[in-house]
């Protein structure tokens, strides 16, 4: 079994429960090993005196109780930050949209073959790309050709990846092209493999028409850095 299928076996063992010991007698690796592998596995009180014949006690016990309660006050920062920012942005306008796009091209878009053409494997940076198009520019989701890429070890998932691109971006699968499969083996089993989706690149079909006003905007950008910063 390849060294990364036997880590994500240890932290599925310590996800139960299992000892470090239990687990690397299982698994067929060394105690030190395993104890690498689950370390930032968190068990709950009652896993923990399950695995002590005496019960967990004193300071084993307390340590345990602060770690599961820094890890929820955590938990809870995270929830509170997200619900504190959609108070922030409860809608966007056109503008906040327009400048906020030019800021996503700039930074991952193709600007140098007179093309418009944007690539990534975050959907909410496609669908938001789709969005600043739709809303800047008058430009529907069936102007845009769509190219797949992923690892060839996914070939056998080439239909599932296409059709769940094309439900995200509600982009007819005709107007995808040849999937881009990438010829490098991969080192390592991942736990989401089954829900990797490679990468999607955007391409407009008809380029021309907002090439150089999008570049002109950007360049816009790129000098209004350096202008004063205006309140509000």
């Amino acid at each position: 079994m390849a060294k990364s299928a036997l880590r994500l076996e240890a932290i599925r063992l310590r996800k139960q429960g299992k000892s470090v010991r239990d687990i690397a007698k299982k698994i067929g690796v060394a105690k030190s090993s395993a104890s690498l592998w689950v370390r930032d596995i968190i068990l709950t009180l009652d896993q923990a005196e399950k695995l002590n014949s005496n019960s967990v006690k004193g300071r084993l016990r307390g340590g345990l109780k602060g770690a599961l309660i820094q890890k929820q006050a955590r938990m809870k920062r995270e929830v509170l930050a997200r619900k504190l920012e959609q108070e922030e942005f409860p809608h966007l306008t056109n503008r906040e949209i327009r400048i906020a796009g030019l800021c996503l091209y700039w930074a991952e878009g193709t600007k140098k073959s007179r093309s418009i053409v944007f690539c990534n494997s975050d959907p909410d940076m496609i669908i938001f790309f789709i969005k600043w198009l739709k809303t800047t520019f008058n430009i529907s989701q069936v102007e845009l050709k769509c190219a797949v890429g992923i690892n060839e070890a996914h070939k056998q998932r080439e239909t599932k990846v296409k059709n769940y691109w094309s439900s995200l971006t509600d982009i007819p699968l005709v107007n995808f092209t040849k999937t881009s499969f990438k010829k490098y083996p991969l080192r390592k089993i991942y736990e989401n493999f089954n829900n990797h989706y490679g990468t999607l690149a955007l391409k407009l079909s008809r380029p021309g028409r907002i090439y150089n006003r999008v570049m002109g905007e950007i360049y816009g950008l790129t000098q209004a850095i350096n202008s004063p910063i205006m309140p509000g």
